[in-house]
């Protein structure tokens, strides 16, 4: 994939981009490459760059009140991680972990708001995908307390496989290494509970599951589930 015009998600950031766009920001800052379990950016830390994932995934975890660290969400080749901090100024409210090996690009702060104020249609985007974020963010919130595990599971799964998945002979797979605790923390739930609902969902037939990988078996009934 080039690191100027790859083949990105169709779902992701960049993949929405007019072409010239997409390749006007992806020749901002500089490019770094780094190793799995590399921490990109830490919570509560006062740095204003701008990173665009070029290839791999980063995780995006945070301190609950209970000290605990929560899983929040997956971000992947195609998106920009930062830019809230880069936009209001304020200290970083989440850590970005790589999952594997990612290549990025690093871009200033001064960089990348100078880029945005010649390129209305990136700063509308950039916008619209914050609050995309936020969207989901709230929507994970109103599951957590108003749906029950099975339901939230199903969600998640149907939202990583459209994000991320590969097509193969038994379904979509979920292109993410993820643990048993961590889907626990993008569903909001303890790991033997979420556990309970997966190994339901693999006996029914939905899923497909092995050691990190999980493959979306029937969609169509895994969404009806979803729909609660």
């Amino acid at each position: 994939m080039s690191s100027l015009t790859g083949n990105f998600p169709h779902s992701s950031f960049l993949a929405n981009l007019p072409e010239a766009s997409r390749t006007g920001l992806l020749e901002l800052g500089v490019p770094r490459e780094y190793s799995p379990g590399k921490v990109l950016l830490r919570e509560g830390e006062s740095t204003s760059h701008v990173l665009v994932i070029v290839t791999g995934f980063v995780k995006v975890t945070a301190s609950t009140p209970e000290g605990t660290v929560a899983l929040l969400a997956i971000r992947a080749a195609g998106e920009l991680i930062g830019e809230l901090a880069s936009m209001d100024g304020q200290p970083r409210v989440a850590t970005v972990t790589c999952a594997g090996q990612v290549r990025a690009r690093l871009v200033t702060q001064p960089e990348f708001r100078h880029f945005l104020g010649g390129h209305p249609e990136v700063a509308l985007a950039v916008g619209s995908s914050v609050g995309g974020k936020l969207r989901w963010a709230t929507r994970r919130r109103v599951d957590f307390g108003s749906r029950e595990v099975r339901i939230r599971l199903a969600r998640v799964l149907l939202e990583l496989a459209t994000a991320y998945g590969t097509a193969e002979q038994a379904g979509v797979e979920i292109g993410v290494d993820l643990t048993q605790p961590e889907l626990a923390g993008l569903v909001g739930a303890a790991e033997p509970t979420v556990h309970r609902a997966l190994a339901g969902f693999r006996h029914a037939g939905l899923v497909g599951t092995g050691y990190r990988r999980i493959v979306v078996v029937d969609r169509a009934r895994l969404e009806t589930v979803a729909d609660g």
